[in-house]
């Protein structure tokens, strides 16, 4: 026998059942459509739906953005101009030829008779600047290829997040769907019963009223799947964003196996911002040494041959600068101190590392112990709720109003469920990024 909360015998709250059980040609109906609704909620959790033919995955979707990003794309082009002035900085100073005359129209017997010179001469660069001007040049690369992982490490992050808000968007209107479509079912079978004066015209508008919640849960989930989908197609490299676009993929999320010490250990190793700042430190060791090459004084030599009416005769240029004022004294300073303050950024960027993984981490440990539960007791909990109202408002053992309020409670369990998922993908996500590494397989 069903109880009210009272304690005493469940009967029906409209007066013309006066009590009495529902027919079984009407209980029949409403409770197969209860179990279909449940069946088809709690399956949507640990099913993935079935993607459209050619749908990508997360690491196909990493992949198409490493080929087509247009940011990486740019990044890519900036470390080849890059590259290109390593051949700049290997260049050696050019040659140059002289060529003077005078009095050409005299003739060579008179006293001051035509006079020509043909020199040849260059500049001799000192203090090995050419080797720092590639040291320079090298270093340099370096660290721009490093600020380019980073570029591509970002713009991976951006898709795993794009890609999971669109696995969790395509959940909730799938789920969205189907509670839609059963609710539906089961108001169309209350509608009957209206009909038939076994519920009252309040209780059945109540009911209906309930309809634009679901349709509003499914209007939702329609305008945050396509905006998720266009998300990620941007960050694709896609000029027109496709209807038929999809992606496959788990939603309920996977443990991370590797401990806290040993992701700290992979971002020491792996990331490409602390590998910037530690090439940013060759940089500026090569720029103090190309500073105090640049004081060094470069001479001149030239040779000439001259010829003057019947005589010839050989000479030579040596000029060298006298820098007894401008010694390069700025630049190098500020070389000395640019060094200086790379070696303080290493020191903060190393601290940086262990801090951004410590709060990945602590965020995926929160978020999975949520999402766990979830996945293992609150949708259970709340899926049991709603079968044993339903059953027993069907026979007058429960008020309407509690009846809505499972339903209530039901979507806001779903949704908090997919929300508790949808974070801990992006903890997961963030701790990829923070290691430069996969940390799930």
């Amino acid at each position: 026998m069903l109880l009210n909360r009272a304690g005493h015998p469940a009967t029906s709250n409209h007066p013309q059942t006066g009590g009495r059980p529902l027919p079984v040609k009407i209980r029949r109906p409403l409770l197969a459509a209860a179990c279909i609704m449940l069946l088809r909620c709690a399956s949507a959790f640990a099913q993935t739906p079935q993607p459209a033919p050619g749908a990508l995955t997360m690491q196909q979707a990493v992949d198409l953005a490493r080929l087509k990003n247009p940011t990486i794309l740019a990044a890519q082009q900036n470390l080849l101009s890059v590259k290109a002035q390593q051949i700049q900085a290997a260049v050696r100073q050019n040659p140059y030829i002289a060529v003077t005359g005078s009095d050409l129209t005299e003739p060579e017997y008179v006293n001051n008779p035509y006079s020509l010179s043909f020199g040849v001469g260059r500049l001799f660069e000192r203090g090995q600047k050419r080797r720092w001007r590639m040291d320079y040049a090298e270093s340099t690369t370096v660290e721009t290829d490093a600020q380019l992982q980073l570029t591509i490490q970002q713009t991976i992050l951006a898709v795993r997040q794009a890609f999971t808000n669109f696995i969790i968007a395509k959940a909730a209107k799938n789920i969205a769907d189907d509670n839609l479509a059963d609710y539906k079912h089961e108001l169309d079978i209350s509608r009957e019963r209206y009909k038939a004066g076994d519920i009252a015209k309040l209780d059945f508008e109540r009911l209906d009223l309930q309809l634009a919640q679901f349709e509003s849960d499914e209007a939702n989930a329609i305008t945050s799947a396509q905006q998720a989908s266009d998300q990620l197609q941007v960050l694709l490299g896609y000029d027109r964003p496709s209807t038929t676009f999809d992606v496959i993929g788990n939603v309920v999320p996977p443990p991370v196996s590797p401990t806290m010490d040993e992701l700290e250990q992979r971002g020491l190793t792996n990331r490409p911002d602390l590998k910037a700042a530690v090439a940013a430190v060759a940089v500026a060791d090569a720029g103090v040494k190309l500073a105090y090459a640049n004081g060094t004084a470069d001479p001149t030599f030239e040779l000439d041959y001259n010829r003057t009416g019947l005589e010839n005769s050989v000479g030579f240029v040596f000029n060298l600068p006298v820098r007894i004022f401008d010694r390069n004294q700025g630049n190098k300073e500020t070389a000395k101190y640019t060094a200086q303050a790379s070696r303080f950024t290493v020191t903060a960027a190393h601290n940086q590392v262990i801090s951004d993984v410590d709060q990945a981490y602590s965020g995926y440990f929160n978020s999975k112990v949520l999402s766990d539960r979830y996945n293992g007791h609150y949708l259970d909990e709340a899926k049991d709720i709603v079968d044993i109202s339903k059953f027993s408002y069907d026979h007058g053992g429960l008020a309407l109003i509690d009846y809505l309020d499972a339903l209530r409670d039901w979507r806001s369990v779903t949704s908090g469920a997919l929300n508790a998922y949808s974070q801990t993908w992006m903890a997961i996500h963030q701790l990829s990024f923070v290691t430069a590494s996969e940390v799930v397989p």
